[in-house]
Order: structure tokens, then C-alpha cells, then sequence
């Protein structure tokens, strides 16, 4: 079956040649093009494409696109298409729920490959991303966890340990909670749970805890 595709990105030309690559490869339709976040929300959720090739840095964001459309149809796969090897995109987007994470200079050739791939259930990435990605969450290992509650005497518990991180990313209380689909009278439960635990006196505290002894 031809997969149906989303394409977002805010440089026409940009589109015109993935449209161009993907079409001649027999396997892939283009079955939208827009040029933002928004609109690619309200393209998705009318075309139901089996696949959305999104933009990281269109206007809106496509970490953003991919959270709202990973969020209303978790049946499409979501793979960003983009110029930046930047980590923290490269995170945002994992963490929307993107299935992969593609670089423009891909070989055209390569590039329907890649995306048969994601449908096919694999994760595309290139290798040097891997690495980063490997390395982050080697840092996040049971090593470093006790090196940062160590002072305490008391483990916090893997709930906390998200709860944690999202902080550190700077989200706020709400914003963890969709995150993690919970009220915010719990997050913040489990906020005040790790600035007891960590023996520091505010949520402030405990990220500067967590990142000195990274």
C-alpha cells in the first residue's frame, strides 16, 4: 500500500524536492503540504496521513506539531526532516513522539529508505545522533542518580526521576503534567517530595543539584 505523507516546512523549494523524492520511489504519496505548525495540526487531523515528515524549526515548531498530532492520532508515525543536529531538538522531538529524525543533507536516495523504515516499525536516525542519544541517557543511569541523592540518604523513586528532569528542562508545573498525564496537585506532590528528599529548600535547588553533579 502507498503510505500517505504529511509534508511540513516552512521553504517551498525544500518541499518541492522531498515531494519530487518521495513520489518518484513509487511507495509514498504526498498527501498535504503546509508551511507551519498549526496547519500542519489541522492537515493531520483532516488527511489522516499514515506518516507526517515535519520541520524542527517551522514556525510553531515541530516538536510542537508532533506532540499535538502524536497526541490526536498515535497512529501516525512522525519523523522531523531538518538542518539542526542541535540535542536539545533532537530530544524535544524524541520526547513529542517522534519515530525518527532525519537530516537534510540525507541522500535523496537514502531518504525513502529511511522513512520505509519507520513505517516498517524501525527508528531512523543518523549514527553520530545515536551516540548523543546513548550518551544522554548513559548520563541519566543509576550512577549518576546516586551521586545526586546521595546527600539525602533517601532514593527518590522513578516517578520523582521524571518529575526531576522535566524541571530541569524547564517545564512548569502544568507542563509537566500533560507530560506525564497528571493533575497538577500531583505533580506538585512529587516536586515537594524531591526538594525534601534532596534536603534543598525550592524546585530551583534541586535542578542546580541535579546539573552540579551531572
Amino acid at each position: 500500500m502507498t503510505v500517505r505523507v504529511l509534508l511540513a516546512d516552512d521553504h517551498p523549494p525544500t518541499r518541492a524536492d522531498v515531494r519530487e523524492w518521495l513520489e518518484a520511489d513509487g511507495r509514498f504519496e504526498v498527501v498535504a503540504e503546509v508551511a507551519d505548525a498549526p496547519q500542519a495540526i489541522e492537515s493531520a487531523l483532516q488527511e489522516r496521513p499514515d506518516l507526517c515528515l515535519l520541520d524542527v524549526r517551522m514556525p510553531g515548531t515541530g516538536a510542537a506539531a508532533a506532540w499535538e498530532i502524536h497526541a490526536r492520532l498515535p497512529e501516525a508515525k512522525i519523523v522531523m526532516l531538518t538542518v539542526s543536529d542541535d540535542d536539545d531538538d533532537l530530544f524535544a522531538a524524541l520526547r513529542a513522539g517522534a519515530s525518527g529524525y532525519l537530516l537534510k543533507d540525507i541522500d535523496p536516495e537514502r531518504l525513502p529508505h529511511a522513512l520505509d523504515d519507520v513505517m516498517s516499525g524501525r527508528a531512523a536516525m543518523p549514527r553520530d545522533l545515536v551516540s548523543r542519544l546513548i550518551g544522554e541517557f548513559r548520563d541519566r543511569g543509576p550512577r549518576r542518580r546516586a551521586a545526586v541523592s546521595a546527600g539525602s540518604g533517601t532514593e527518590l523513586t522513578s516517578r520523582e526521576w521524571q518529575v526531576l528532569d522535566l524541571m530541569r528542562q524547564g517545564l512548569s508545573t502544568a507542563e509537566i503534567g500533560r507530560r506525564l498525564f497528571l493533575s497538577q496537585t500531583t505533580v506538585r506532590t512529587h516536586i515537594a517530595a524531591v526538594v525534601k528528599k534532596l534536603g534543598v529548600d525550592s524546585r530551583e535547588a534541586a535542578v542546580r543539584l541535579f546539573d552540579e553533579q551531572r
